[in-house]
């Protein structure tokens, strides 16, 4: 994998399971909560899209410093709670840099099992953003990525870029770094102009919906 590649990863299995972490302890979780949450938001996205390719075991849990960074992330989240808490935006673009990240390998390894355009697309975009969807359902809410931001549509617009870009003749590194790219400018520019899909909200008081 590009070296690139392979640091933003890490990257975004920090950020992740920071992020995953911060919710368990909001949910009042101990620290085995806090750690699976945390496991799951960084890596559940790539243990979904290896189950889906037929990789078996997922690479997750086999290549021991995977897990062993979430878990690492989680312990010191639950410790230095507090300092996470505060760091604000810059967790929210390590955020960015690891869904582009994930979303480039996800889309790498799906096209190297199959060249079907909405395979590499899902399965990218299900790396991305597979894990905040679990990590949301244990803690007993909606996901994030079905009700607000900016945030899965980047995965798909990355993934579906990497497919595009092997199609006309790139390679694998080149096509990655790229998709990588487009998925993080995209989020950058989501957060700073408050980018949303737009959605009908049912009025409860008038009976009707509005825009």
């Amino acid at each position: 994998m590009n070296i690139v590649l392979t640091a933003t990863n890490y990257i975004g299995i920090v950020a992740f399971a920071v992020s995953g972490s911060m919710k368990a302890i909001r949910k009042g979780m101990d620290l085995l909560g806090v750690i699976t949450l945390g496991f799951v938001t960084a890596l559940g996205g790539g243990i979904i899209s290896n189950v889906l390719l037929g990789i078996y075991p997922p690479v997750n849990l086999t290549y021991l410093p995977y897990p062993l960074t979430a878990i690492a992330a989680g312990v010191a989240t639950f410790v230095f709670y507090r300092l996470f808490s505060n760091a604000g935006k810059p967790l929210v673009y390590a955020d960015a840099v690891g869904l582009g990240a994930f979303s480039a390998s996800g889309a790498s390894l799906a096209y190297s099992v199959s060249h079907n355009p909405l395979l590499v697309t899902l399965v990218g975009a299900i790396t991305a953003v597979g894990g905040g969807v679990v990590r949301d359902l244990l803690a007993n809410e909606i996901p994030m990525v079905l009700t607000k931001e900016f945030y899965a549509t980047a995965a798909i617009i990355g993934s579906l870029t990497y497919f595009m870009l092997r199609l006309i003749g790139l390679g694998d590194s080149t096509s990655a770094l790229l998709s990588m790219i487009t998925t993080v400018a995209l989020r950058f520019a989501a957060v700073r102009l408050g980018w949303e899909l737009p959605r009908r909200v049912i009025s409860e008081s008038a009976g009707y919906m509005e825009r």
